[in-house]
């Protein structure tokens, strides 16, 4: 990786995914599983940008893509923004790179994804950033912003939620990169879709299926938050998912891969 680890202009497509590309593959017996890297809703592969300029230090050579989601910086817009749907094209992604088995790293809306991945594909890992797995309750309160959503003024509940993630707890540079995501309607309804549409115990039981599928394939997993969760749910996490790790990057809000890359990079390394 390079200190410009990032080139909007440039990026290659693999699948129907735009990505910048770092690292090669290393040989055996020393492989180092490659590392794919998913934004959240309204953002675009920068918000790796830290993260991999940490790793170039902790991680020197090790193969990372970081894609833009469908409808996000370079890649195309989707018809439909099901979870599933998504975790398939970012799999025909991983695989027109060339890549076998990745560890899929997520931040919020990536986290789901990466969740998803790794039930449905084969991988040596999945790191969720900063994503409660439970959506019930969130799928509540979108459920009461529907009709906000679909008027003109949509973008109050999109602003009402960055600031409940403590973006002023960045340093300066992390904080314009949290504050950058600008989703359009269109995004919003479409990943959200999911959420306003299936019963918010049906979502938590669909959940709870692919942590089981997770854990029945011995995949590690690995949670990374940056306040500590709540009680409730870290024990109901657990009791699905025994082996799972678990980081608090205190003080990071929702973005400890902005605050706190260098933590993050060490707990990516560590995957072997």
């Amino acid at each position: 990786m390079s200190d410009d680890t990032h080139q909007q202009n440039h990026p290659e497509f693999f699948g129907a995914l735009a990505a910048d590309s770092h690292g090669s593959p290393d040989q055996a017996p020393d492989h180092r599983p490659p590392l794919v890297l998913l934004h959240g809703l309204g953002y675009d592969r920068r918000q790796w940008d830290p993260t991999l300029r940490a790793l170039a230090v902790t991680d020197p050579g090790r193969r990372v893509l970081s894609f833009d989601l469908p409808g996000h910086g370079d890649s195309p817009r989707r018809a439909s923004y099901r979870s599933d749907e998504i975790a398939a094209v970012v799999h025909e992604a991983v695989t027109d790179a060339g890549l076998d088995a990745p560890v899929v790293v997520g931040h919020s809306l990536g986290g789901v994804l990466a969740t998803v991945y790794a039930a449905k594909y084969p991988a040596r890992g999945a790191v969720n950033v900063d994503q409660p797995l439970l959506p019930g309750t969130f799928a509540e309160v979108l459920r009461r912003a529907e009709p906000v959503l679909r008027s003109p003024a949509y973008g109050e509940v999109w602003d009402s939620m960055i600031a409940s993630m403590h973006v002023e707890l960045l340093p300066p540079a992390a904080q314009e990169l949290a504050r950058s995501a600008t989703p359009a309607q269109d995004l919003l309804l479409g990943y959200w879709n999911e959420l306003m549409d299936t019963p918010p115990k049906d979502l938590d039981e669909g959940v709870t299926r692919g942590l089981g599928a997770i854990r029945a394939a011995g995949i590690p997993y690995h949670y990374v938050s940056g306040e500590p969760p709540a009680p409730a749910y870290r024990h109901w996490l657990e009791s699905v998912l025994p082996d799972v790790s678990v980081t608090v990057l205190a003080g990071s809000g929702h973005f400890p891969h902005l605050s706190r890359p260098a933590e993050l990079a060490a707990i990516l390394a560590a995957f072997r």
